[in-house]
């Protein structure tokens, strides 16, 4: 984050939103657009490339190994150095806040022999690496972590990578692409089983770039095979809208009153799209509109109008598609009428901060109702009314930016607002979150 004192906001109630706006690129697939760029033999050309801090984190990593990446107008490009063609980098890979970056970037290495330091904020080291340590010990990766497993780490990748068959004992995208990444310069064939589907970017994108990928059903699994020491081809890539982005916009036009508002470009791929559901279910008016196929994945406008939201009892099956989008659902869940209940979310309490933790006492402090479970929230909504905001206390945010962001959309719907303490973690994923809300809703 830019600047060392924190950024307190009062986000007051406001007007209904309106118009059209544009939600900035996809960050699963910005970030896996950038590494397989880098390591594809040739320039890779990307447009809508989300330039959060996350990212940027991702683009210097890819720097400080050889490839070259930079932007020329509106499009980024990619000049890569081919799988197996990462260099050494001389200094430590700060990765900011962003554990996309680190835990795909140790899988990337896992299988180069290279060593590498991973810095990151103080957010960013406490969340734990274990789980994508394990798989890539196995392919002959060697760590030295901070203790539990966290950074700062040490890694040096393995001379002779082992390709390996390994079963998710969690349902992580995260940890099966570090795994995919990895098998990209391991001989043979490298195997991940899903008991649960996750999103698919890395699939699709490595197919994409000529990766020879399988993926089967069997006996409820989902198993993906790679063929390692693939030759990548370079791309030229438009990068969707994020859903996890358009979900703060997708809820407050919801909750507001007289709300009509389209985000346009939205990706909408299944693995992702899990919230679009959950708020159907719960009553939202939610029309999809020029649908269209851009790059291997689903785009459309969405035309989001103000609706009577209803609680519901969230499917845990859902968790998986609409991971990242819980907090401003929760918020959702405080306006609606009667109960909501989601469960099986300990995944959430190994995100940017503990956000089960977080948002409950983040929507209490704003007046809601809330019981926090072992796995989920239980939410009593207020039928619609608007909630008290908060007094003189300030939400405190802990450097999540997913919290700040779901917690200004509580403040457009409450009587005092909602002031969080600090709106600096925004950047890591959405810059300009906070002028497209008042544009929206001038």
């Amino acid at each position: 984050m830019n600047t060392q004192q924190p950024s307190p906001r009062l986000f007051q109630p406001a007007g209904p939103l309106r118009g059209r706006l544009r939600v900035p690129g996809d960050k699963s697939i910005s970030h896996r657009s950038v590494m397989l760029g880098a390591l594809a033999v040739g320039e890779t050309r990307v447009t809508g490339l989300l330039e959060g801090e996350d990212v940027m984190a991702t683009a210097a990593a890819m720097r400080a190994m050889g490839a070259t990446v930079e932007k020329s107008g509106d499009e980024w490009r990619i000049h890569g150095v081919g799988v197996g063609g990462l260099l050494q980098p001389a200094a430590a890979l700060e990765m900011g806040n962003s554990g996309t970056s680190t835990r795909l970037l140790m899988g990337l290495l896992a299988s180069h022999a290279i060593t590498a330091a991973f810095t990151g904020d103080a957010s960013l080291s406490k969340r734990p690496m274990g789980r994508v340590i394990e798989p890539l010990s196995r392919i002959g990766a060697q760590f030295t972590p901070s203790p539990g497993g966290t950074l700062p780490l040490m890694m040096t990748g393995a001379r002779v990578p082992v390709p390996i068959e390994y079963r998710l004992p969690v349902a992580s995208a995260q940890v099966k692409s570090a795994i995919l990444l990895a098998g990209l310069n391991t001989a043979g064939m490298t195997t991940v089983i899903e008991p649960v589907p996750t999103r698919d970017h890395s699939e699709r994108m490595l197919r994409g770039f000529g990766a020879e990928l399988a993926v089967e059903e069997a006996d409820g699994d989902r198993i993906i095979t790679i063929r390692g020491e693939a030759e990548l081809q370079p791309q030229t890539i438009e990068v969707p809208g994020d859903p996890s982005s358009a979900a703060f916009f997708m809820v407050a036009a919801s909750l507001v009153p007289g709300s009509d508002l389209v985000i346009e470009n939205v990706g909408l791929n299944p693995t992702r799209a899990g919230l679009v559901e959950v708020l159907r279910l719960m009553g939202a008016s939610i029309e999809e509109m020029d649908a269209r196929e851009v790059g291997g994945e689903p785009v459309a406008d969405l035309r989001v109008r103000h609706a009577a939201l209803g609680g519901i009892e969230v499917n845990p099956a859902l968790a998986p598609s609409m991971i990242d989008e819980f907090p401003v659902l929760f918020v959702a869940a405080a306006l609606a009428e009667g109960r909501t209940v989601t469960r099986g979310l300990d995944e959430l309490r190994v995100k940017e901060s503990d956000r089960l933790a977080a948002m409950a006492a983040a929507l209490a402090a704003a007046g809601a109702r809330v019981e926090e479970t072992e796995d989920g929230l239980v939410i009593e909504g207020t039928g619609g009314e608007a909630l008290r905001g908060t007094a003189d206390e300030q939400i405190t945010t802990h450097l999540d930016h997913r919290i700040a962001m779901a917690m200004a959309v509580a403040g457009l719907v409450s009587r005092n607002g909602v002031e969080i303490d600090d709106t600096r973690p925004i950047a890591t994923s959405f810059p300009a979150f906070e002028a497209l809300l008042e544009r929206a809703s001038a």
